[in-house]
Formats: structure tokens, C-alpha cells, sequence
């Protein structure tokens, strides 16, 4: 698997060898050679250790704001340590990286979500993963960390909260666009221009494609959305006719 590639199904990069948790606490994070340079099994029994004590599952019903919270601190975490190894574009790759993964790859959106999962599932997975993406250390140590703790699930808020991180250190914003099918590489490029504009400073289009919205766009730039899909228009057209009967 690799970056261009995608992710393949889990069970093809699932591994036997244990996984060596970092420490549980934002301190002791700090880029390493790799999570299974740990020098000791200690942090492997204590994962265990807590796998006995509950049912090993997800809880993915924590209310929005406290996984934004969440996934806000892991954020700042990570953009800490790359800005320290003045690492922030490898950390951007690692970042578009992710979120390919997650777009493509069914499978990858199970393994942080479902409650299925041990969380010695999906340690051994993601690390498995982050080494065939060729993530860097401090992702990895990150992203180990987040299976250990049971916050895999918060990923796609974190990639999120890291775009806004890197787009404001080079000087940009980032606008979240969903469209209907793919914009053209024109098509993004008029896009960013007429959105500068508005913004003041050079624009990052991160794109997401649902089909639902039938065609137009949605456009979240900070605080401000634009709403032009056929979808918001024809409910505002079905809320009008149920106002008028």
C-alpha cells in the first residue's frame, strides 16, 4: 500500500507483532524511530491489562462538541511536535495521506469507528498501515496513541483541525467544498480565486463529493457556508409548498 495506492483491505495488512503503545500523556509524545522500538513490554501489558477491564468497544456517542474538543487536542499535539522538528510538510502529506485513506477505503472507515475492535485491533492495524503509507514518526506515535485511548474514531475531526493548523502557518484558510461530482483542476482554481477575494488570503480547496446534493455546491469558508446544491434548493421549494398547503 502506498500513498498513491490507497488503502487495502485490513485483513491483508493486518501483522502478529504487538504493538508498543507511546506514553498515554501528551509529554511524553515525541517523534521516534518507530512504535515498535519501545524498549519494553510494559506499555503492551498495561494495554492488555485494560482490554480485561472493559469490553474493548468504541464509544462513538459522545456528543459533537466534546469529539471536536477531542480531536482538537490531538490536533494541536501533532502540529506542536512537527512545527518543533520543523517537519509541517511532511506532516501535510501525512495529513492529505489520511484523508485519502479515508475517502477510498470502506474498510479503514470501519477500523476507526465500529465498536467491533479491540483496542489491540486497532493498534496492530493502524500501525500496520501507518508503515505501509510511510506516515512519519510523529503521526504514527499519534495515531498509536489514539487506538490505545479508543479515539480513532475522532480521525476525520483531527485531519480537519490539523488543515486549518497548516493552511493558517502558510498564510492561507481552508474552505471545505461539497460537490456533487469532482471539480476539474479549472474548476478549483477559479474557485480558490473567487473565494480569496472574499477571504483576503490565498484559499485551500479540501473537496468532498455526495452525490445527493444532485449538482451546485456547498461552501464552509470559516464561519460563513454557501449553500447553492439542487438539494438545499428543492427542500427550501418543499418547505414553501407545505408553508402554502
Amino acid at each position: 500500500m502506498s500513498r498513491e495506492g490507497g488503502i487495502a483491505g485490513l485483513k491483508a495488512v493486518a501483522t502478529p507483532e504487538p504493538l508498543c503503545y507511546i506514553a498515554p500523556d501528551f509529554d511524553g509524545l515525541r517523534p521516534r524511530e518507530g512504535l515498535a522500538s519501545c524498549p519494553t513490554a510494559a506499555c503492551l501489558l498495561k494495554a492488555r491489562d485494560r482490554r480485561a477491564q472493559d469490553c474493548g468497544r468504541v464509544d462513538v456517542s459522545e456528543p459533537a462538541s466534546i469529539s471536536t474538543g477531542i480531536a482538537q487536542r490531538y490536533a494541536t499535539a501533532v502540529f506542536d511536535l512537527a512545527r518543533e522538528g520543523d517537519d509541517l510538510a511532511a506532516l501535510t502529506s501525512d495529513v492529505d495521506a489520511l484523508r485519502a485513506a479515508l475517502s477510498e477505503s470502506a474498510e479503514f472507515r470501519d477500523l476507526i469507528s465500529s465498536p467491533v475492535y479491540s483496542r489491540d485491533d486497532q493498534g496492530r492495524a493502524i500501525a500496520a498501515i501507518a508503515q505501509k503509507m510511510g506516515l512519519t514518526g510523529t503521526t504514527t506515535n499519534v495515531l498509536g496513541l489514539m487506538a490505545s485511548k479508543r479515539r480513532l474514531f475522532v480521525l476525520p475531526q483531527m485531519l480537519r483541525a490539523l488543515d486549518e493548523k497548516l493552511a493558517e502557518a502558510r498564510g492561507e484558510v481552508t474552505a471545505d467544498v461539497t460537490t456533487a461530482k469532482a471539480l476539474s483542476d479549472k474548476q478549483k482554481t477559479a474557485l480558490a480565486a473567487a473565494l480569496k477575494q472574499s477571504a483576503g488570503r490565498e484559499v485551500k480547496i479540501n473537496q468532498t463529493v455526495d452525490e445527493s446534493l444532485i449538482g451546485g455546491l456547498v461552501v464552509k469558508l470559516g464561519s460563513k457556508m454557501i449553500d447553492t446544491s439542487i438539494r438545499s434548493k428543492l427542500q427550501a421549494l418543499q418547505n414553501t409548498m407545505k408553508e402554502v398547503g
